[in-house]
Protein backbone atom coordinates (compact mmCIF):
# COMPACT_ATOMS: atom_id res chain seq x y z
CA UNK A 1 0.00 0.00 0.00
CA UNK A 2 2.58 2.41 0.45
CA UNK A 3 4.01 2.00 -2.65
CA UNK A 4 1.43 3.52 -4.30
CA UNK A 5 1.26 6.47 -2.30
CA UNK A 6 3.63 9.59 -2.43
CA UNK A 7 6.18 10.76 0.45
CA UNK A 8 3.22 12.82 2.26
CA UNK A 9 0.80 9.84 2.16
CA UNK A 10 -0.97 10.79 -0.70
CA UNK A 11 -1.73 9.24 -4.12
CA UNK A 12 -0.77 10.51 -6.99
CA UNK A 13 -2.51 9.09 -10.02
CA UNK A 14 -5.71 9.68 -7.81
CA UNK A 15 -5.44 13.18 -8.60
CA UNK A 16 -4.31 12.53 -12.32
CA UNK A 17 -7.21 10.39 -12.63
CA UNK A 18 -9.77 13.26 -11.11
CA UNK A 19 -8.22 16.04 -12.73
CA UNK A 20 -8.41 14.24 -16.20
CA UNK A 21 -11.58 13.84 -15.66
CA UNK A 22 -12.52 17.32 -14.62
CA UNK A 23 -10.59 18.49 -18.04
CA UNK A 24 -12.74 16.18 -20.13
CA UNK A 25 -16.11 17.07 -18.54
CA UNK A 26 -15.09 20.72 -18.61
CA UNK A 27 -13.55 20.88 -22.41
CA UNK A 28 -16.91 21.09 -24.11
CA UNK A 29 -18.20 23.78 -21.67
CA UNK A 30 -15.46 25.93 -22.81
CA UNK A 31 -15.84 25.16 -26.54
CA UNK A 32 -18.96 26.73 -26.30
CA UNK A 33 -17.76 29.47 -24.27
CA UNK A 34 -15.18 30.22 -26.93
CA UNK A 35 -17.43 29.77 -30.03
CA UNK A 36 -19.53 32.70 -28.22
CA UNK A 37 -16.71 34.82 -29.03
CA UNK A 38 -16.43 34.05 -32.56
CA UNK A 39 -16.77 37.25 -35.26
CA UNK A 40 -18.51 35.24 -37.39
CA UNK A 41 -21.95 33.31 -37.50
CA UNK A 42 -20.03 29.84 -37.26
CA UNK A 43 -20.82 27.55 -34.77
CA UNK A 44 -18.74 24.64 -35.30
CA UNK A 45 -15.09 26.46 -36.07
CA UNK A 46 -13.06 29.23 -34.44
CA UNK A 47 -12.87 32.25 -35.73
CA UNK A 48 -11.33 35.88 -34.53
CA UNK A 49 -12.23 36.74 -31.30
CA UNK A 50 -14.74 39.53 -30.58
CA UNK A 51 -17.56 40.58 -28.56
CA UNK A 52 -20.02 40.75 -31.02
CA UNK A 53 -23.21 38.46 -29.69
CA UNK A 54 -22.65 39.97 -26.82
CA UNK A 55 -23.00 43.29 -27.47
CA UNK A 56 -21.16 44.49 -30.96
CA UNK A 57 -24.19 42.88 -33.37
CA UNK A 58 -26.75 45.93 -33.15
CA UNK A 59 -29.99 42.90 -34.33
CA UNK A 60 -28.87 39.56 -32.72
CA UNK A 61 -26.55 39.90 -29.68
CA UNK A 62 -27.48 39.73 -26.33
CA UNK A 63 -27.59 42.54 -25.34
CA UNK A 64 -29.77 43.50 -28.60
CA UNK A 65 -32.40 40.43 -29.09
CA UNK A 66 -35.84 40.97 -27.71
CA UNK A 67 -35.99 37.15 -28.15
CA UNK A 68 -32.99 36.88 -25.76
CA UNK A 69 -34.02 39.22 -23.22
CA UNK A 70 -37.38 36.92 -22.65
CA UNK A 71 -35.58 33.81 -22.31
CA UNK A 72 -33.24 35.32 -19.33
CA UNK A 73 -35.66 37.35 -17.49
CA UNK A 74 -38.41 34.41 -17.62
CA UNK A 75 -35.60 32.65 -16.45
CA UNK A 76 -34.26 34.75 -13.76
CA UNK A 77 -37.98 35.38 -12.55
CA UNK A 78 -38.44 31.52 -12.21
CA UNK A 79 -35.53 31.28 -10.24
CA UNK A 80 -36.04 34.12 -7.81
CA UNK A 81 -39.45 33.12 -7.17
CA UNK A 82 -38.49 29.56 -6.43
CA UNK A 83 -35.65 30.55 -4.17
CA UNK A 84 -38.25 32.74 -2.21
CA UNK A 85 -41.02 29.75 -2.02
CA UNK A 86 -38.99 26.91 -1.93
CA UNK A 87 -36.17 27.90 1.09
CA UNK A 88 -39.26 29.18 3.89
CA UNK A 89 -41.10 26.21 3.04
CA UNK A 90 -37.74 23.74 3.23
CA UNK A 91 -36.65 25.51 6.39
CA UNK A 92 -40.08 25.13 8.02
CA UNK A 93 -40.37 21.06 6.68
CA UNK A 94 -36.90 20.64 7.48
CA UNK A 95 -37.58 21.79 11.09
CA UNK A 96 -40.64 19.82 11.17
CA UNK A 97 -38.85 16.42 10.23
CA UNK A 98 -36.29 17.05 12.61
CA UNK A 99 -38.40 17.01 15.66
CA UNK A 100 -41.10 15.17 14.42
CA UNK A 101 -40.96 11.55 16.75
CA UNK A 102 -43.41 8.90 16.14
CA UNK A 103 -43.75 5.85 13.54
CA UNK A 104 -44.55 7.78 10.33
CA UNK A 105 -41.14 10.14 10.77
CA UNK A 106 -39.05 7.45 8.88
CA UNK A 107 -41.69 7.37 5.96
CA UNK A 108 -42.07 11.21 5.59
CA UNK A 109 -38.06 11.29 5.32
CA UNK A 110 -38.14 8.64 2.81
CA UNK A 111 -40.77 10.30 0.61
CA UNK A 112 -39.08 13.91 0.84
CA UNK A 113 -35.89 12.42 -0.82
CA UNK A 114 -38.21 10.85 -3.71
CA UNK A 115 -37.81 14.09 -6.39
CA UNK A 116 -34.11 13.98 -5.68
CA UNK A 117 -33.86 10.29 -6.84
CA UNK A 118 -36.49 10.39 -9.42
CA UNK A 119 -35.15 10.23 -13.01
CA UNK A 120 -35.86 14.15 -14.05
CA UNK A 121 -37.60 13.49 -17.38
CA UNK A 122 -40.20 11.05 -15.30
CA UNK A 123 -40.69 13.61 -12.93
CA UNK A 124 -41.28 16.35 -15.67
CA UNK A 125 -44.05 13.82 -17.45
CA UNK A 126 -45.47 13.11 -13.78
CA UNK A 127 -45.69 17.16 -13.27
CA UNK A 128 -47.59 17.47 -16.43
CA UNK A 129 -49.94 14.62 -16.34
CA UNK A 130 -50.88 16.06 -12.92
CA UNK A 131 -51.22 19.96 -14.49
CA UNK A 132 -53.13 18.95 -17.52
CA UNK A 133 -55.13 15.77 -16.21
CA UNK A 134 -55.83 16.80 -12.67
CA UNK A 135 -55.53 20.31 -11.57
CA UNK A 136 -56.99 22.01 -14.73
CA UNK A 137 -57.61 24.77 -13.38
CA UNK A 138 -54.12 26.09 -12.10
CA UNK A 139 -52.97 28.99 -14.96
CA UNK A 140 -50.16 27.32 -17.33
CA UNK A 141 -47.35 28.71 -18.08
CA UNK A 142 -45.13 30.56 -15.28
CA UNK A 143 -47.66 29.41 -12.94
CA UNK A 144 -47.15 25.71 -13.38
CA UNK A 145 -43.40 26.33 -13.85
CA UNK A 146 -42.64 27.86 -10.66
CA UNK A 147 -44.70 24.59 -8.86
CA UNK A 148 -42.78 22.16 -10.94
CA UNK A 149 -39.74 23.81 -9.75
CA UNK A 150 -40.47 24.58 -6.24
CA UNK A 151 -41.52 20.98 -5.67
CA UNK A 152 -38.22 19.68 -7.50
CA UNK A 153 -35.99 22.01 -5.52
CA UNK A 154 -37.99 21.67 -2.00
CA UNK A 155 -36.09 18.45 -1.13
CA UNK A 156 -32.40 19.87 -1.71
CA UNK A 157 -33.14 22.24 1.19
CA UNK A 158 -34.90 20.14 3.55
CA UNK A 159 -31.70 18.23 2.93
CA UNK A 160 -29.05 20.91 3.39
CA UNK A 161 -31.01 22.40 6.64
CA UNK A 162 -31.41 19.05 8.07
CA UNK A 163 -27.71 18.59 7.62
CA UNK A 164 -27.11 21.82 9.97
CA UNK A 165 -29.78 21.48 11.98
CA UNK A 166 -27.82 17.64 13.45
CA UNK A 167 -24.60 19.34 13.22
CA UNK A 168 -26.22 22.00 15.74
CA UNK A 169 -27.72 20.03 17.89
CA UNK A 170 -30.80 20.70 20.28
CA UNK A 171 -28.47 22.67 23.20
CA UNK A 172 -28.51 26.13 22.27
CA UNK A 173 -32.28 26.63 22.18
CA UNK A 174 -32.30 24.36 25.47
CA UNK A 175 -30.04 26.83 27.10
CA UNK A 176 -32.41 30.15 25.46
CA UNK A 177 -35.15 28.46 27.16
CA UNK A 178 -33.64 27.72 30.04
CA UNK A 179 -33.09 31.41 30.24
CA UNK A 180 -36.62 32.37 29.88
CA UNK A 181 -37.22 32.40 26.60
CA UNK A 182 -40.10 31.19 24.55
CA UNK A 183 -40.71 28.52 22.09
CA UNK A 184 -40.86 30.94 19.13
CA UNK A 185 -38.26 33.27 21.03
CA UNK A 186 -35.96 30.55 20.93
CA UNK A 187 -36.36 29.83 17.40
CA UNK A 188 -35.99 32.91 15.92
CA UNK A 189 -33.03 34.73 17.95
CA UNK A 190 -31.24 31.28 18.39
CA UNK A 191 -31.86 29.09 15.52
CA UNK A 192 -32.89 30.82 12.71
CA UNK A 193 -29.44 33.09 13.19
CA UNK A 194 -27.59 29.24 13.65
CA UNK A 195 -29.50 28.10 10.24
CA UNK A 196 -28.56 31.61 8.12
CA UNK A 197 -25.08 30.27 6.27
CA UNK A 198 -27.24 26.82 5.48
CA UNK A 199 -30.33 28.60 4.51
CA UNK A 200 -28.21 31.30 2.58
CA UNK A 201 -26.60 27.90 1.13
CA UNK A 202 -30.31 26.75 -0.34
CA UNK A 203 -31.11 29.86 -1.77
CA UNK A 204 -27.93 29.58 -4.19
CA UNK A 205 -28.48 26.20 -4.52
CA UNK A 206 -32.18 26.72 -5.70
CA UNK A 207 -31.66 29.24 -8.34
CA UNK A 208 -28.23 27.46 -9.60
CA UNK A 209 -31.12 24.25 -9.57
CA UNK A 210 -33.91 26.39 -11.69
CA UNK A 211 -31.52 28.23 -13.90
CA UNK A 212 -30.26 25.18 -15.36
CA UNK A 213 -33.54 23.43 -15.27
CA UNK A 214 -35.02 22.41 -18.91
CA UNK A 215 -36.94 19.23 -18.61
CA UNK A 216 -39.27 20.57 -16.57
CA UNK A 217 -39.88 24.03 -17.53
CA UNK A 218 -39.83 22.43 -21.40
CA UNK A 219 -42.81 20.42 -20.37
CA UNK A 220 -44.85 23.08 -18.68
CA UNK A 221 -44.19 25.44 -21.12
CA UNK A 222 -46.77 27.02 -23.21
CA UNK A 223 -45.22 28.77 -25.89
CA UNK A 224 -42.41 31.58 -26.63
CA UNK A 225 -43.77 33.53 -23.95
CA UNK A 226 -42.60 31.70 -20.99
CA UNK A 227 -39.28 29.85 -23.37
CA UNK A 228 -36.65 29.66 -20.29
CA UNK A 229 -32.68 30.14 -21.69
CA UNK A 230 -32.11 26.20 -21.32
CA UNK A 231 -35.31 25.35 -24.15
CA UNK A 232 -34.16 28.40 -25.84
CA UNK A 233 -30.99 27.39 -26.58
CA UNK A 234 -32.36 24.17 -27.22
CA UNK A 235 -34.66 24.90 -29.71
CA UNK A 236 -32.09 27.58 -31.47
CA UNK A 237 -29.25 24.67 -31.29
CA UNK A 238 -31.55 22.25 -33.24
CA UNK A 239 -32.75 25.16 -35.74
CA UNK A 240 -29.11 26.57 -36.51
CA UNK A 241 -28.73 29.77 -35.09
CA UNK A 242 -25.55 32.36 -34.70
CA UNK A 243 -23.11 32.01 -31.61
CA UNK A 244 -25.44 34.98 -29.87
CA UNK A 245 -26.83 31.19 -28.38
CA UNK A 246 -23.74 30.32 -26.77
CA UNK A 247 -23.54 33.99 -25.53
CA UNK A 248 -26.43 33.82 -23.62
CA UNK A 249 -25.61 30.19 -22.38
CA UNK A 250 -21.86 31.80 -21.24
CA UNK A 251 -24.14 34.88 -19.40
CA UNK A 252 -26.26 32.12 -17.64
CA UNK A 253 -23.29 29.79 -17.22
CA UNK A 254 -21.53 32.60 -14.90
CA UNK A 255 -24.41 33.41 -13.15
CA UNK A 256 -24.62 29.68 -11.96
CA UNK A 257 -21.45 29.75 -11.59
CA UNK A 258 -21.69 32.40 -9.00
CA UNK A 259 -24.14 31.02 -7.16
CA UNK A 260 -22.55 27.69 -6.61
CA UNK A 261 -19.38 29.28 -5.39
CA UNK A 262 -21.09 31.36 -2.91
CA UNK A 263 -22.91 28.05 -1.72
CA UNK A 264 -20.16 26.22 -1.48
CA UNK A 265 -17.59 29.47 0.51
CA UNK A 266 -21.10 29.47 2.95
CA UNK A 267 -21.08 25.75 3.62
CA UNK A 268 -17.10 25.84 4.51
CA UNK A 269 -17.78 28.85 7.05
CA UNK A 270 -20.58 26.76 8.19
CA UNK A 271 -18.75 23.33 8.70
CA UNK A 272 -16.00 26.18 10.52
CA UNK A 273 -18.28 27.25 13.03
CA UNK A 274 -19.30 24.03 13.51
CA UNK A 275 -16.40 22.66 14.54
CA UNK A 276 -15.24 26.02 16.93
CA UNK A 277 -19.19 25.16 18.36
CA UNK A 278 -18.15 21.76 19.12
CA UNK A 279 -14.94 22.79 20.61
CA UNK A 280 -16.23 25.54 22.80
CA UNK A 281 -19.46 22.86 23.86
CA UNK A 282 -16.56 20.06 24.56
CA UNK A 283 -14.71 22.81 26.63
CA UNK A 284 -17.91 23.79 28.47
CA UNK A 285 -18.72 20.20 29.46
Amino acid sequence: MSRQRGTHGRAPWLALVTWLYVLWSLLPVLIAVRISFNSGKSRSTFQPMSLRWYSGDATSSVWHDDALHLAMFNTLKLAGLCMLIATPVGVAMAIGLQRWRGKLSNGANGLMLIPIVTPEIVFGVALFVVFTQVYTGVPGGLTTQLLGHVTFTLSFVVVIIRARLAAIGDQYEEAARDLGASRLQAMRLVLLPLLGPAIFASLMVVFATSVDDFVISSFLSTGASTETVPIKIYSGARAGSTPALNALATVMLVFTLVAVALAGLVMRRMRHHGDGAASLTGLGT
